[in-house]
């Protein structure tokens, strides 16, 4: 690890790299899957530093406060620091303000939406427990840099800033970022706001998200807003606010798609399922991910192009996520019914069965021999902040096969201009270019592949932390408007 004089890097978020499982009064961290893990420990592993989240454990009145562990065990280098919940706290803010209010309201989707008190203050309460973690780090190193991550944390920048006026704060917002006017429908969108407030950076992964941001701002407070250099002048402080996608390890994705191994597997679920064109589908089981409108359109497919029956097969990878709460069990029985449907009436009997459906998660070597044993990747998320996954078959196909259909409704739409667009929404339409990529010549899948691997090998993932950090690393940070004084708002007047 680097030395405490060093300034080291303090990512904040709601679930870290490690869960903490207790067996035989031993405490034990356990590696967790996800592409917050996988962006971030780079930066941790570069810089040294302290990752604090909750690790997973609940009521533990017995300890005052969560462990402070080495990790990866053995071989240190960086640490994590638990926050410890209880399970009332957890129930209230995380199923119940971050999933059922912010959740739904950030994806457009407010018919969703519950807005409790009993929930606000849980989330009030839980962010005041990571400011507290983090201030208490601060204290052995004045210089650490702090990183705060998604809709979860909101209010940490600004319960930092009041106990830490000369605090170096970052944050990303991982989700879409809606319109003013949908953010408002919150009761608390104000505080939100405030609390965002507090940063010296913030960063979203769209241009549209940032403008959205920046028009709920100018609502509440009158401040003085450089639109088109993306600078907030709050209470003599600048606040940056830049687009800045989230990349991945590009070059992690490639090694994995040229390892024998991981071909090899590919080779073998190709083979499984019989079918002459796949058609892949990975999500989480939510209802942001449009996977019933993927279903309807696959049966819209073998309507109108009856040819298909027998030679296509959508393979649909469903990730488990937030056991527990009720209406993404309803949506998996409706998966499953729809799954059911479309085979009952378009499997022939022989060939390729139309829909394979697994919930499952997969580890990056399995996924990659997915990505590689596709024909089409179908993201058709109905509303979506990025979408990692597009990214991951692209940097996968080495090979220059394969094509990508994407909902223009996915952030990662905004750069992936090589993808076919796709309406979600239309299943007639979907279906349409659905049959367009399963014809699509091999000279034309090369060259579209070939632009969208320039983008995503470009913009990965050491990119984006780089250029998320760079407004906070350095305190003598100054701020030169690149086109003059153009697209300034204030008092609450947009330009």
């Amino acid at each position: 690890m680097q030395g405490k004089s060093n300034p080291q890097i303090v990512v904040i978020s709601n679930r870290g790299a490690y869960a903490f499982q207790e067996r035989d009064r031993e405490l034990i961290p356990k590696r967790t899957v996800g592409g917050l893990a996988s962006a971030l420990e780079p930066v941790l592993t570069d810089y040294g530093g302290t990752w604090i989240s909750w690790c997973g454990r609940l009521d533990k009145p017995d300890l005052e406060r969560g462990i402070r562990l080495g990790v990866p065990p053995g071989e240190s280098r960086y640490h994590i620091q638990e926050v410890l919940l209880t399970r009332e706290e957890h129930d209230l803010y995380y199923h119940g303000f971050c999933n059922a209010a912010l959740w739904p309201l950030c994806h457009q989707l407010t018919d969703r939406c519950s807005f409790q008190k009993n929930y606000w203050e849980a989330y009030r309460k839980v962010n005041q427990k990571f400011a507290r973690a983090a201030r208490n780090i601060k204290k052995e190193n004045p210089r650490d840099i702090f990183w705060i991550h998604d809709f979860h944390l909101s209010l940490v920048p600004q319960y930092l800033r009041h106990q830490l006026p000369d605090a170096r704060i970052a944050f990303f917002w991982h989700i879409p970022f809606p319109p003013a006017d949908t953010f408002h429908i919150l009761p608390w969108s104000r505080q939100i706001i405030y609390g965002l407030l507090g940063c010296n950076a913030i960063a979203f992964h769209t241009d549209q998200y940032v403008q959205n941001f920046l028009d709920a701002v100018s609502f509440f407070y009158p401040v003085t807003i450089f639109r088109e250099q993306g600078l907030i002048l709050f209470r003599n402080r600048k606040i940056y606010v830049q687009a800045l996608p989230v990349g991945i390890n590009y070059h992690h994705f490639e090694q994995l798609a040229a390892d024998p191994l991981v071909r090899a597997r590919a080779q073998e679920i190709r083979q499984s399922l019989g079918a002459e064109k796949i058609i892949l589908g990975v999500d989480r089981l939510d209802y942001t991910k449009g996977i019933p409108q993927r279903l309807q359109a696959m049966a819209c497919l073998l309507e109108k192009y009856p040819g298909y029956r027998g030679r296509v097969t959508l393979l649909q990878i469903a990730v488990p996520t937030r056991n527990g709460i009720g209406e993404y069990g309803v949506l998996k029985k409706e998966v499953e019914r729809l799954v059911g449907e479309v085979n009952g009436r378009y499997d022939q009997g022989q060939g390729a069965i139309p829909v394979r459906y697994r919930h499952v998660s997969l580890d990056q070597e399995e996924l990659v021999a997915h990505y590689l044993a596709a024909d089409v990747l179908l993201v058709t998320a109905l509303r979506d902040g990025l979408n990692l996954v597009a990214k991951e078959f692209v940097a996968s196909r080495i090979d220059g096969r394969g094509v990508l259909v994407l909902s223009p409704f996915a952030g990662a739409a905004r750069e992936l201009q090589g993808a076919l667009l796709a309406n979600p929404y239309e299943p007639s339409h979907l279906a349409t270019r659905i049959k367009l990529a399963l014809e699509m010549p091999l000279a034309e899948q090369k060259s579209r592949l070939e632009s969208l691997r320039r983008v995503v090998r470009s913009r990965d993932v050491r990119w984006w932390w780089q250029n998320n950090l760079k407004p906070v690393k350095s305190p003598y940070t100054t701020f030169t408007p690149a086109t003059g004084m153009a697209g300034v708002s204030q008092g609450g007047q947009a330009t």
